[in-house]
């Protein structure tokens, strides 16, 4: 099995953007060449502004090509939750937003021409549990009622038209959610960025930050210091220990995927006949889909443990038993990619963006969702900091302090335990 993530290998090459001479002055330094910071960086850099972007690897090395390539909508907390927390107004314009992401991924892929197979083919919640299929029926009734959004129930009976196996009792399909090749359109925002002007530095990592008397910023990196106007950290869920402030708003958890050799055309469509993202009801859940060469690709979090090759592929042999359950037919099928990264997660499991206390900028915590959110609040920072914070959809909502942490979540063994005794028992 190779450890590389099979977005990055089958996207084409990726240029060496390293070694270049830092500009020294600039109107703005965003930190993370993920999606956050390449949307952040392409649409301020539209707006006229001069961008130096810093990646302290190579671009789309962190979460944004080690994802499963779903552009989902819905945020990850419930519909009556979200209402009780931020009443019915607000908790609209929130989950609108993970809709209007979407499009804002749609919109850039036909903008810059980035070839990716963007396709809106659909996200199928499946139901692990009777009770849980249930719970999909209030799911459609509540997203309807108070958000406007139409979805299709499919009932266990039905379900054999969704996917190939017997493990699920019946599901919910959002039509509007996308499938793209994520390497593609890491890349392609990349080449859209320095079309537009942006200057990149790979594996040139940002060591701190400080503000100046004068109200401007110093950017200290490994090759030299850049002073700008605005900071714009994008590092999310890949925040080391030079910004302890980030590092704790949010706790982050593995995620590991692994992906099959191509399985022709007729297994492919034995499995997932219409090629639908689909993602289970349980709490430590799978997601999983086809890729354009028809693969499978399957994830989840399989063990609480860092990612590294060795715990890679330690996950990849839990995930491959955990997916010949879910699919017998594929029991004699060769893995041939294994990878995992990180999920930021805030206490309450919504986006969060703004500034510190410094006047740095920055967004983070996208909870599963970053594809699309990741894209879409580039695109809301650029114009958070050209003057407009309304656009925001979750201004003035700061992240929830976690109680006892510090940025190192040694409590994880213990909650992945607890939430996989419950997948047991609910």
């Amino acid at each position: 099995m190779k450890t590389i993530p099979y977005w990055i290998e089958t996207a084409g090459a990726f240029p060496d953007r390293s070694g270049k001479p830092l500009t020294e002055d600039t109107d703005l330094v965003v930190v993370g060449a993920g999606l956050t910071g390449l949307s952040t960086a392409l649409h301020a850099a539209r707006k006229g502004a001069r961008v130096t972007l810093v990646e302290k690897g190579q671009i789309g090395s962190g979460a944004s090509a080690r994802n499963g390539g779903m552009a989902n909508l819905g945020f990850t907390i419930g519909v009556s939750q979200a209402i009780r927390r931020y009443g019915l107004e607000r908790a609209r314009e929130i989950y609108n937003s993970y809709g209007e992401a979407v499009d804002t991924v749609e919109r850039l892929v036909d903008e810059e021409s980035i070839d990716c197979q963007f396709r809106r083919v659909g996200r199928l919640g499946v139901a692990s549990r009777p009770a849980h299929f249930e719970n999909k029926k209030a799911q459609q009734r509540d997203l309807a009622k108070y958000f406007g959004h139409e979805t299709t129930l499919v009932s266990k009976s039905e379900l054999r038209s969704e996917i190939g196996s017997d493990a699920y009792h019946g599901g919910l399909l959002d039509p509007l959610s996308a499938a793209l090749h994520v390497g593609r359109f890491v890349r392609g925002m990349a080449e859209a960025c320095e079309r537009t002007g942006v200057e990149i530095h790979e594996r040139n990592a940002a060591i701190g930050v400080r503000r100046t008397p004068a109200g401007r910023f110093e950017v200290s990196t490994e090759r030299g210091v850049i002073r700008a106007g605005q900071v714009m950290m994008a590092t999310d869920a890949y925040t080391d220990k030079n910004f302890p402030w980030l590092r704790r708003q949010q706790v982050c958890l593995g995620s590991f995927i692994i992906v099959t050799e191509p399985l022709g055309e007729d297994l492919a469509r034995d499995i997932i006949p219409k090629a639908r993202l689909i993602v289970d009801s349980n709490q430590v859940c799978h997601y999983f889909r086809l890729t354009p060469d028809n693969r499978l690709l399957f994830g989840g979090r399989a063990r609480f443990a860092p990612s590294d090759p060795t715990s890679d592929k330690k996950s990849g042999a839990v995930l491959f038993r955990e997916m010949c359950e879910i699919f017998p037919q594929l029991a004699r099928t060769k893995v041939e990619y294994v990878w995992g990264g990180s999920v930021g997660f805030a206490m309450d499991r919504i986006v969060h963006a703004g500034q510190t206390e410094d006047g740095v900028y920055y967004s983070m915590g996208y909870a599963g969702h970053g594809v699309q959110m990741a894209t879409h609040m580039g695109q809301v920072m650029a114009e958070v900091m050209d003057g407009h914070p309304e656009v925001s959809p979750v201004r003035d909502l700061a992240p929830p302090r976690i109680p006892l942490y510090n940025g190192t979540a040694w409590f994880l063994p213990f909650a992945g335990a607890y939430y996989k005794t419950l997948d047991r028992i609910r």
